[in-house]
């Protein structure tokens, strides 16, 4: 049963991954409980893009950047893959730094004597690990994840409040607002996570000859939206207990420790299982996040890609595998401000994820290419995600350019 949705719970526990957590706890320490409505309005999102994003892979038993390069040429694969690597590449490192703080903050030494420890670990478990055992290893990597669940209900929020802004959106009038709910559409409609889907059931549908299970999408999507949600609600009620309207610029200049406050409701403990539980994140979306890039660079190459081929069968796949840990861990020896980053990451993964959806719309509705086309509800949902994004980044230029 776990190897059937383990892949469902991989793929909601790597949205989650360290950069979404910060934005969350930015989100909920600079409005409050004001955002929480954007968590709910991705519930259908999440369910239609899992969806459809896997059913590519099963059914194709082809990558979505290789389809791309089938069907419509070698230049719309690659400027997919462009777009795949610039937010990828952004987001490994911020969330590799978001893994070595937290170490710093359990072993009280500084990040940088964990850099190259924690990167050997990513490129070990993806040269060396079959892609079953990969799928297991993460799953259990995502359970410190639930402590911010914990956290929410220790904080004791005012469920009349929670159910307020969850249902009844309050939408500021700032670019800083417009700003926040990009980041935190960023954080769970992530580009990589699209791509990791459709390549991964690609190899698990070769692997097995199965379909998906059919929990495995609601159960992603269920574990995204659940802690992604927890987060902001402790967050809001523990650093912003007035829900008044901070600049988010201001606090995403916040420190890695001061985030941790968001888990205080749990005592002394607090501070070490939010470090435990960004690791845990952290160790469950940097592999998702090197592989993802690797299988779009790789097929819109064209070359022999995937977590179940061995080494050298498939050696310029793995070899660029090592290039991405070894390019993000120099990267992660200048002085950066994880909070920063990674809130900065998701704002850039938000804006890229716009062409991503629409390639996946066309794909999926390309009956030469499909068994079975998208429903009436699945088009729906994610053309209003495409273009829900694309308002949001309109709104945030229109007022950054009135400002300037």
């Amino acid at each position: 049963m776990l190897l059937r949705v383990g892949p469902g719970i991989v793929t909601g526990a790597a949205n989650v991954d360290p950069s979404a957590v910060l934005t969350a706890t930015v989100a909920g320490a600079a409005y409050g409980y004001s955002l929480l409505w954007v968590v709910i309005l991705c519930v259908p999102f999440l369910l239609s893009v899992f969806a459809v994003s896997a059913r590519l892979g099963h059914e194709t038993r082809q990558g979505f950047v290789d389809l791309l390069r089938t069907h419509y040429g070698s230049l719309v694969a690659l400027s997919c893959a462009i777009l795949v690597i610039a937010s990828n590449m952004a987001l490994i490192v911020a969330d590799l730094i978001a893994v070595t703080d937290a170490l710093s903050i359990i072993l009280d030494q500084r990040r940088i004597f964990f850099i190259a420890a924690v990167a050997f670990s990513v490129w070990f478990l993806l040269i060396f690990h079959h892609y079953h055992r990969i799928t297991r290893v993460l799953v259990i990597c995502a359970l410190p994840l639930f402590a911010y669940v914990a956290s929410a209900v220790l904080a004791a929020p005012s469920p009349r409040q929670i159910l307020l802004h969850a249902f009844l959106p309050h939408v500021a009038r700032n670019p800083d607002y417009a700003m926040t709910v990009v980041g935190l559409f960023g954080s769970l409609l992530t580009p990589y996570v699209l791509i990791w889907q459709s390549s991964s059931r690609r190899e698990q549908a070769t692997l097995e000859g199965l379909e998906p299970h059919y929990a495995e999408h609601p159960l992603g999507t269920f574990v995204t939206t659940l802690i992604a949600f927890s987060v902001i609600v402790a967050a809001a009620t523990i650093l912003n207990p007035a829900s008044i309207p901070l600049n988010s610029e201001q606090v995403s200049n916040m420190s890695f420790r001061q985030g941790a406050q968001a888990l205080s409701p749990l005592g002394q403990i607090g501070p070490i299982l939010f470090a435990l539980g960004i690791i845990g994140a952290g160790m469950v979306a940097l592999p998702v996040l090197v592989a993802s890039l690797c299988y779009a660079t790789a097929e819109a190459m064209g070359w022999k890609s995937g977590l179940s081929e061995n080494p050298w069968e498939a050696k310029r796949f793995y070899v660029l595998i090592s290039a991405v840990v070894f390019l993000a861990t120099a990267v992660n020896f200048f002085h950066i401000n994880p909070v920063r980053a990674l809130y900065w990451s998701q704002v850039l993964a938000g804006i890229l994820t716009i062409p991503i959806l629409i390639f996946i719309l066309v794909l999926s509705n390309d009956r030469r290419i499909m068994r079975t086309t998208n429903t009436a509800s699945q088009n729906f949902w994610i053309g209003a995600a495409a273009g829900g994004l694309t308002a949001s980044g309109l709104l945030l230029l229109w007022w950054k350019l009135a400002s300037g």
